[in-house]
């Protein structure tokens, strides 16, 4: 079976702890480039992120998968799959979520827009890294995001909420349970609620995707360290953990590849696809 398309997640996959892609990484992509395979980026951060990292991979304008699976496209303006939260559950979530002592942000493809908060110091790493995404991805703080969604609505992509206090994460994913329908809820041990359109998935993008370029799903690659992306690794033809993944992810995957620090992606590409021939294509 030859793999026609690769599919890699960004944070704790491509990048390494310090957030930089290595040579050998990059080196790996013009390699699989060199095979004909289809290189995507499926990734929980916007698409304007996205697209740098693609950019300094040498992509020429792949289509991205980005915010958990809720957009893909090669363009912002053009997407060719998105599943978004309506804005009056958008505007539901944030008013329950400003009860809490929490950071949120709600992510437009364009834009996001955050409540302002004094960080404590175990968040700010966190948020930085965020932050950074703001010289080209524009992050608008303010007092009350909910006072200005009932004069401008936004049907956003994603939600996140970080939380300082494990209780108070915990009561607002049951109030938000109890609560709001049509959306899926996303809880994790690192004080992180993200909460996307329920029918928003990495996998499902992907299937999209392998029915536009002719691709399926058992001529996939996918390879991802997030335990949320189990739906992802699960469908492909062979679903590749990164070796600091959680055991959950590790069990569903096919093959265990080394750690992000390990160069893990540029190990996987070496071995899986060092005997598979150029594709041709009629």
């Amino acid at each position: 079976m030859a793999f026609r398309l690769l599919a890699l997640d960004i944070d704790g996959t491509l990048l390494k702890s310090n957030h930089r892609l290595t040579k050998d990484t990059k080196e790996a992509m013009d390699y699989v480039k060199s095979k004909g395979v289809y290189i995507t980026l499926a990734t929980g951060r916007s698409f304007f992120s996205a697209k740098k990292v693609a950019k300094s991979l040498k992509l020429e304008d792949p289509f991205l998968i980005t915010h958990h699976g809720a957009f893909m496209a090669n363009d912002v303006t053009e997407p060719i799959f998105e599943r978004r939260i309506s804005a009056e559950q958008v505007y539901q979530m944030v008013d329950i979520l400003e009860n809490y002592h929490c950071q949120l942000k709600v992510f437009h493809e364009k834009y996001a827009i955050s409540n302002k908060t004094r960080v404590k110091q175990p968040l700010m790493a966190k948020v930085g890294m965020q932050m950074t995404d703001s010289l080209f991805y524009p992050i608008h703080y303010m007092e009350s995001p909910s006072n200005r969604l009932i004069d401008h609505p936004i049907s956003a992509l994603n939600i996140q909420a970080r939380f300082w206090n494990e209780k108070e994460q915990f009561d607002a994913f049951e109030e938000l349970q109890d609560t709001v329908t049509g959306v899926k809820i996303t809880y994790t041990g690192d004080g992180e609620l993200n909460i996307t359109n329920e029918l928003a998935s990495k996998e499902n993008a992907l299937l999209n995707l392998g029915k536009r370029l002719g691709i399926r799903p058992n001529e996939m690659v996918a390879v991802s360290s997030d335990h949320r992306d189990i739906g992802m690794i699960s469908q492909a033809g062979l679903g590749v953990a990164m070796g600091h993944a959680d055991s959950n992810l590790k069990e569903t995957a096919e093959w265990v590849t080394r750690s992000n620090d390990q160069d893990g992606v540029s190990y996987m590409v070496k071995e899986v696809f060092r005997k598979q021939h150029k594709l041709e294509y009629n």
